[in-house]
């Protein structure tokens, strides 16, 4: 039996959503990418010996592509909020970004989706302008299902976060 999900990541533009898109993908890191508008991949992963097939939807962060998430935002089954840890204009933006989001869909639909949010640039660390407890903080208030921090440079927990929004949503839709 196999599973398909839509994935949205979004955040502000230059957080690294699609480096590590392209990681996750390939396992390359590839600086200096740039999204117009939205692009879209395909990866199938396994999870709990059940095939997934993960819709990957990255959004462009700049503020003039933003009007396009609300019409790819519907049917989506998860979502991926990304920061960079060390620019904390980032963090502050996560209330326009799920208010955008949040208007895609009726207002109890919206409570079914899984969200997580993700601190990119881990190898930055010398240069964090956001503590780990300050974006705890902000997951918590926002409910995300998780807080996590990555380094697409590194790989540092690349396949993590995407296992996690899988098995989320798996449990959501009661198929784990």
């Amino acid at each position: 039996m196999s599973f398909k999900f839509k994935v949205l990541v979004f955040g502000d533009g230059g957080v690294g959503k699609t480096t590590l898109i392209n990681r996750y993908l390939t396992g390359l890191f590839a600086q200096g990418t740039i999204t117009i508008g939205v692009d879209f991949h395909i990866k199938t992963v396994e999870i709990e010996g059940k095939k997934v097939t993960l819709q990957i939807w990255d959004f462009a962060g700049e503020d003039r592509f933003r009007f396009l998430l609300p019409s790819y935002a519907k049917g989506a089954n998860g979502v991926i909020f990304m920061f960079d840890i060390t620019r904390y204009t980032s963090l502050n933006s996560v209330n326009e970004w799920l208010d955008v989001f949040k208007n895609s869909f009726k207002e109890d639909e919206v409570e079914e989706v899984p969200m997580i949010i993700v601190g990119g640039k881990l190898d930055l660390n010398e240069r964090r302008t956001i503590s780990r407890s300050d974006a705890e903080n902000i997951a918590s208030e926002f409910q995300f299902y998780d807080y996590l921090e990555c380094s697409s440079k590194t790989g540092e927990n690349v396949e993590e976060i995407f296992n996690k929004i899988a098995r989320f949503m798996m449990e959501k839709a009661r198929f784990i």
